[in-house]
């Protein structure tokens, strides 16, 4: 197997014991990515995002620590970097993705970054302690709101950009939004909503950065930059703009290969004998839609290694697409969404009816109770609900995976109304309503 991330390491405690399994890594450690933004704040040391080697060792697979420099994929062969070779019956191709960085003047001078490799991590707190003091993040989706408030905490003026007009465009919709732009603003975050970077300038340091409405964000009024006047590096820009799969080593393979990936089947099957693929390197489709559609996240990545590993152990299953179930948290909100946003939805040429309703986490009568507001997204002829978002000031995760089974199994509105739901003062609403079924009455009722 090429690749030890979430994918690799739940395929190895799927097969350790079972079959003659090996990992090929080539990154020191493998991460826990979501973690990041918090090890840059300095909630805990950087080595807490590392995972374990154990979790593939003790599962009985081999950990090789090494880079891939061809694969003959006629004669079986893999070949390192050290120029050794091995041999396999079946490849697995784990390989995930790298951050994007679109092709723009400007994107190699020092201090601009993606944001996905320890070398990110470290280079961005290496930044900050050289005493780098202004950053732009690129990118308004979990990643870059997440870094973007933990480098806040951290004491550096931040600018956020994004070309959408509104916040995790790809988990709430706009008006889902509002409250969460306004606590991100008043976290002391600079917003550029409708915004693009086109160009970045300086000589060796970034000075200014232009936006396609012709803005600046300017660092440094400074005119002659070098490398030995450090005062001069006075700000960076991180990409959080999405991720390509990390498919480099195969371009010139006869793999099948299509713009987001290698391209796969429900089993996980490339074109190839022998050859799979699973995890942030491939191209699948959306589970709603059936049409090709990023699902670039862990926990897409998991599902899909179990899928091949119980086929690899003689069971049969097939992966029903992406759902992208996915929740980040914005100062005291917390933030879900699952399946089609109405934005994306109409994307599609699909005709929406939304349903809306708005509770409080515990009984209003008891101390702390906040507000927790959902959004249904439905087709409109059938009622079947395609998509859901929640905005609440507690965790909102439990909501989301319960929203997410309803839009795997084709739920319409009016099975939602029937939810048998539980109560208790400390935990949820009054008895007499219900979060989900509110909303799905809501949908009914337009």
């Amino acid at each position: 197997m090429v690749g030890g991330g979430p994918a690799g390491i739940t395929l190895a405690k799927m097969l350790g014991k079972k079959k003659s399994v090996a990992i090929i890594r080539s990154e020191d450690y493998s991460m826990i990515y979501c973690a990041m933004p918090y090890a840059v704040e300095g909630l805990f040391p950087v080595e807490k995002t590392f995972k374990k080697d154990t979790l593939v060792t003790d599962a009985g697979a081999d950990l090789i620590r090494a880079t891939v420099s061809n694969v003959d994929f006629e004669n079986k062969k893999i070949q390192l970097d050290d120029d050794s070779n091995l041999s396999y019956e079946k490849l697995i191709i784990a390989t995930g993705a790298s951050p994007f960085i679109p092709p723009i003047k400007g994107t190699g001078l020092t201090g601009v970054t993606g944001f996905k490799t320890e070398t990110d991590m470290r280079n961005i707190m290496g930044y900050i302690e050289e005493g780098v003091k202004n950053v732009i993040v690129v990118g308004a989706g979990a990643i870059g709101v997440e870094l973007a408030l933990s480098l806040n905490k951290k004491g550096l003026k931040v600018h956020l950009v994004d070309m959408v007009g509104s916040l995790l465009p790809n988990m709430v919709d706009s008006e889902m939004a509002v409250s969460i732009q306004q606590e991100l603003v008043r976290s002391g975050v600079n917003l550029h909503l409708n915004a693009k970077v086109v160009e970045l300038h300086g000589k060796e340091f970034i000075k200014h950065t232009i936006l396609d409405n012709g803005d600046k964000i300017h660092f440094d009024d400074i005119e002659n930059c070098n490398i030995t006047s450090k005062e001069s590096f006075s700000g960076i820009v991180v990409f959080a703009t999405g991720m390509k799969p990390e498919i480099s080593l195969f371009q010139e393979s006869k793999l099948e290969i299509d713009r987001d990936g290698i391209v796969v089947n429900q089993k996980m099957e490339t074109n190839l004998p022998d050859v799979y693929a699973v995890g942030d390197c491939t191209q699948f489709y959306n589970g709603i839609t059936k049409k090709t559609y990023s699902g670039k996240l862990a926990t897409n990545a998991v599902p899909m290694a179990k899928t091949l590993g119980f086929n690899l152990l003689g069971q049969e299953r097939k992966y029903q697409g992406f759902y992208n179930g996915a929740a980040t948290k914005v100062g005291k909100y917390y933030i879900g969404g699952t399946g089609l946003s109405e934005r994306i939805a109409k994307d599609h040429g699909i005709e929406t009816i939304c349903g809306y309703s708005e509770v409080t986490t515990k009984f209003p009568i008891m101390p702390g109770a906040k507000r927790i507001h959902l959004k249904l997204i439905a087709e409109k002829e059938t009622k079947r609900i395609f998509g859901a978002q929640i905005v609440s000031e507690e965790p909102v995760t439990d909501k989301i995976d319960l929203l997410t089974l309803a839009i795997q199994n084709n739920f319409a509105a009016e099975q939602l109304t029937k939810l048998s739901y539980s109560a208790q003062p400390y935990q949820s609403f009054y008895p007499a309503a219900n979060l989900i079924v509110l909303a799905a009455e809501d949908v009914l009722k337009k």
